[in-house]
């Protein structure tokens, strides 16, 4: 058995449900009524994408930034 250590972003929505998704899967989200709920649900879509997907095909995950974007009100 391998252990993958894999980025998970955190989001809620407007109706505050949690939606995560894993950038290196394309199409790889979930979401879930608690941030546990969430995690447990985006795990079963993990495990989905990696029947299918190879390790070396995975997409790079380069890192989290943040961008200042200047609103015109």
């Amino acid at each position: 058995m391998e252990k993958l250590h894999l980025p998970i972003i955190i989001e809620i929505d407007e109706d505050g449900y949690y939606i995560v998704s894993c950038p290196l899967f394309k199409g790889c989200h979930s979401y879930g009524e608690t941030i546990d709920k969430a995690l447990d649900n985006i795990r079963e879509v993990i495990d989905m994408c990696l029947e299918e997907t190879k390790i070396e095909e995975l997409n790079k995950f380069v890192g989290f930034r943040e961008l200042e974007v200047v609103r015109n009100v």
